[in-house]
């Protein structure tokens, strides 16, 4: 590989030998470039130069601001090679892609019970502590997993968010609205 200052040689060469010479003067943490350093001196500052031109929210970092916009823009531009589905982050794709695979990469300490994705593995850890850390605040009851909170809610809110095409009929749960679907 070719480089047009020496400089950008010697930071290229510290991928190779493992040497970070730069060192954050608040939490000791080193790096190989000073770019990483100042990206990272943001998290103790609080730093966010990088701003959304459309709804104004700022990030310390410009990946950051990319993959934000794309919430504005809708685009997906990682796509599975298997089946074509489209996603706005890498990382939703390789956790899509174990589910072609089979690949359960994160495994329960307490029971051996592995999963495809890490925040499964979390809501799954719960059952064994008993951990509930989603409460309702109208009425106290207190949930695992925090889309049992949004479901239970509707209970309060009188929300029912699954209307049917045919007779207009709503139903607060998708169980019940696909049932009342193979009735028509």
């Amino acid at each position: 590989r070719a480089f047009s200052r020496s400089s950008t040689l010697t930071e290229h060469r510290r991928t190779h030998t493992g040497e970070t010479p730069y060192a954050c003067p608040e939490c000791g943490k080193t790096f190989g470039r000073t770019s990483n350093l100042v990206k990272h001196l943001r998290t103790h500052t609080g730093e966010k130069p990088y701003g959304c031109g459309r709804c104004g929210k700022t990030f310390s970092l410009s990946s950051n601001l990319v993959k934000h916009e794309r919430t504005h823009t809708g685009e997906k531009p990682f796509s599975c090679g298997q089946c074509g589905k489209r996603f706005k982050k890498k990382t939703h794709l390789a956790s899509h892609q174990r589910t072609h695979t089979g690949e359960r990469p994160y495994r329960c300490g307490e029971c051996g019970k592995a999963f495809g994705q890490s925040s499964t593995l979390i809501e799954h850890q719960r059952t064994h502590t008993g951990e509930r850390p989603f409460r309702c605040g109208t009425c106290g009851k207190s949930f695992c997993v925090s889309s049992n909170l949004v479901k239970h809610q509707r209970i309060h809110t009188g929300e029912k968010p699954y209307g049917c095409g045919h007779c207009g009929k709503r139903f607060r749960y998708k169980p019940q609205f696909t049932r009342h679907l193979k009735a028509h």
